[in-house]
């Protein structure tokens, strides 16, 4: 038995046992752990097929797992939020092959969370740097592009930097809970016209006989999969065609992850109509999937925005992550918040190329960001 470190392939989750990579773990977050991973796989919504091919890697010592890490063979750029498709068409126009690429991330996840999962200890940050350099050596066994890690948290981000990955700067809009007691607790910290504004969507959105319902772990039967898949499939198909997730996923999600999952489903004369999944970990709730199969007046903003707000003050949740994009969440208050990726390309001249392009775009990401801060709907000290 070697005590020397030893970087593995995975082609397929199930070969690390799920208490093994659960064990790498430091934090509760659902989006990589073991169980979720796998209901990808097993669904089929990430394969071969699909464009994600599982290779994730692990890291053997003194034959147990000393660290793994989520990452997959891409032969597109869909279900990143991340887009890199005018680095595909520059490297592509110059001669190059941009596909297929290497992924660390979690598919179709635009959520923030560890992507280099080693446990606590002396030993961790070591770890962390073999399991970047494997992402490097299987680029290089399989003469792929490049390599992509997208959503990362800031100790991350900062080690890949060191190991010469280029950082990216995105933006999202992100609710902070600053230890309200209830709803009115934080409209109050808002500007006047922002409170009446978010009183009257919320007013607006209890018409028409709708009923709302909060729903996790055993309180969600197949029932509610099939309505929400409904939902779900109809916003796919109008925003981005062919949707990512079937409908299996969503099972075998609730059959093993459901104490994690929060559902907000909206009814009017016995009929679900709408609904809103999230994630959930001890400090943020994750807003993922919206859909409806009717259309009624603030409705969006009820069940993915203020919903979520009233959840995390309730079950003193430190933040909401709503999803991607949406500068329109600000009014509502989410403020902008910075996000991350890395990414790193075999051929020198490639990522000299794209390291210019970063400058420029980090600055004006930046700038953008500024801005909105600046527009923000909480109230200043001297305000009513």
């Amino acid at each position: 038995m070697s005590d020397t470190p030893l970087i593995k392939t995975l082609q397929s989750i199930t070969e690390v046992r799920e208490a093994d990579w659960n064990a790498c773990l430091t934090t509760d977050h659902p989006f990589v752990t073991h169980q979720f991973l796998k209901a990808l796989e097993d669904s089929g919504s990430v394969s071969a097929e699909s464009g994600w091919m599982p290779y994730h890697l692990a890291l053997e010592l003194n034959g147990g797992i000393a660290g793994v890490a989520p990452m997959y063979v891409k032969g597109h750029s869909q279900g990143e939020y991340v887009f890199d498709h005018s680095w595909a068409h520059a490297y592509e126009r110059a001669g190059g092959r941009y596909y297929p690429k290497l992924q660390l991330s979690v598919p179709f996840s635009p959520v923030t969370g560890p992507r280099l999962l080693v446990p606590e200890g002396p030993e961790q940050q070591t770890y962390q740097h073999l399991l970047l350099q494997g992402t490097k050596q299987v680029a290089d066994k399989l003469n792929l592009s490049s390599v992509h890690a997208t959503f990362l948290e800031s100790a991350e981000r900062e080690l890949m930097e060191q190991d010469g990955f280029l950082i990216r700067t995105g933006e999202q809009f992100h609710w902070v809970n600053n230890n309200y007691e209830n709803f009115d607790d934080f409209l109050a910290q808002l500007s006047s016209r922002k409170r009446k504004a978010i009183r009257k969507e919320r007013k607006g959105a209890t018409e028409n006989d709708l009923e709302f319902e909060t729903l996790t772990g055993s309180d969600i039967g197949e029932a509610h999969w099939d309505a929400f898949y409904h939902f779900y499939t109809d916003t796919g198909n109008r925003k981005w065609g062919t949707p990512y997730l079937n409908r299996e996923f969503f099972s075998l999600l609730g059959e093993s992850l459901g104490d994690a999952v929060v559902l907000f489903m909206v009814s009017r004369n016995g009929r679900y109509i709408a609904g809103a999944l999230n994630l959930k970990s001890s400090d943020c709730l994750y807003g993922r999937y919206w859909g409806c199969i009717e259309d009624h007046r603030f409705l969006h903003f009820e069940t993915c925005y203020y919903r979520a707000i009233d959840y995390a003050i309730q079950h003193n949740v430190r933040r909401v992550e709503a999803g991607a994009q949406g500068p329109h969440k600000l009014a509502r208050g989410y403020l902008p918040t910075e996000t991350y990726s890395a990414h790193w390309m075999r051929d020198p001249g490639f990522h000299d190329a794209v390291a210019d392009y970063l400058k420029a775009e980090t600055k004006q990401v930046e700038a953008e960001i500024n801005y909105l801060a600046g527009h923000s709907p909480f109230r200043s000290e001297n305000s009513c």
